[in-house]
């Protein structure tokens, strides 16, 4: 396919502007897809805000966005399990296949993945992109594009579930509301577990963890987390926490509430990367720790999920901007984070109006 695409790009630390660039041209495993919609993550913020994660540090013009879904257009000619029109959700890291992490089937921990927006591989605030054929994931004809391109980050809220043995019969906390703490709580929902409460501080969030299903939610700011969960276990704790929120006070209550012998989830990133942790109170309890970098092998089972009527994909969408408006929607995603729960780019009007 020959032609010029609109691609949004960061310009500069809080700074967005547009070029325009060619259509990419489909190698032989690759498919053309029109993207549709495209998720605002927090590492998008924290790119556009400080202009680095650690060791990746943005070199304008930089494209970000990593959470696609979209239409195919054109497929490679080695692809035979996709065909022009067919609606996908797309994974975003294509890793080498051949390193000890991918042979053994944790290619999330492959250390030569190549990542939509991760310096100084470009995202997808653009109108197409060409991807690897095998990580592009059919959706049925009950889940939309804009629930598509939420796939990436419930898939991670899934591998926490995952990490976590989530199963029926237990109780579970989620310290955190924000997106990914939503998704886990929804993952955690769709795998069986009996009870589910989430914590947070920001009062909207909690509002919409209820309304996404949550058992019970537990304003920190406001009330006694530890004693609560006290409560409502019967002093004997939860079976597993998944901590989303990345803060050291988060954590603290999750190993304080955490029953002995079970598993505590670790998804969120913390400010300074550091934490000081009560770790005589970890090794009295025989707690497990666990940890999530993205996600593997999750796809496919997230999308059934969502196709089933598990997990309310949509439910977490409180703002969708056009990408026209990109400039607004990273400003407004950066100075109200008290009220977006997600905000989604919508790139192509012409496609599924708001993913209905």
């Amino acid at each position: 396919m020959e032609g010029k695409m609109k691609t949004a790009v960061m310009l500069g630390i809080g700074e967005m502007g547009f070029e325009e660039r060619d259509i990419p041209q489909v190698k032989d495993d690759e498919v053309l897809v029109k993207l549709e919609y495209v998720g605002i993550c927090g590492s998008d913020l924290h790119y556009y805000e400080t202009g680095a994660i650690g060791d990746y540090v943005v070199e304008p013009p930089f494209v970000l966005g990593h959470e696609p879904g979209g239409t195919v257009v054109e497929v490679g000619k080695n692809v035979t399990h996709l065909k022009a029109g067919d609606r996908v959700a797309l994974e975003p890291g294509k890793t080498c296949g051949h390193c000890e992490f991918c042979k053994t089937g944790r290619y999330n921990l492959c250390p030569d993945v190549v990542f939509f927006a991760t310096p100084p591989v470009d995202g997808v605030f653009q109108e197409y992109v060409a991807h690897e054929a095998d990580l592009c994931f059919k959706l049925p004809n009950n889940v939309s594009t804009l629930e598509g391109a939420l796939i990436e980050p419930l898939a991670v809220g899934f591998h926490a579930a995952i990490q976590g043995d989530a199963h029926l019969g237990q109780k579970a906390v989620v310290m955190g509301a924000g997106c990914i703490g939503l998704v886990s709580m929804m993952a955690l929902k769709a795998r069986g577990v009996s009870e589910v409460y989430v914590v947070d501080i920001m009062e909207k969030r909690l509002k919409k963890a209820l309304e996404l299903g949550a058992d019970g939610v537990i304003n920190g700011a406001e009330e006694n987390v530890e004693q609560k969960i006290r409560q409502i276990t019967d002093g004997r704790g939860v079976d597993l926490v998944i901590e989303t929120a990345g803060t050291e006070i988060t954590t603290r209550q999750a190993i304080s509430i955490a029953k002995k012998g079970s598993n505590i989830v670790l998804v969120g990133y913390s400010k300074y990367g550091e934490m000081t942790l009560p770790m005589s109170l970890v090794l009295d309890k025989e707690l497990t720790f666990k940890a999530v970098f993205r996600y593997r092998h999750i796809y496919p089972m997230a999308i059934e999920a969502v196709a089933q009527g598990k997990v309310n994909l949509k439910g977490i969408v409180t703002d969708i901007f056009d990408l026209d408006d990109v400039q607004k929607a990273m400003d407004y995603s950066v100075n109200n984070k008290t009220d977006i729960v997600k905000a989604v780019i919508r790139v192509c009007k012409n496609g599924e109006k708001d993913g209905k």
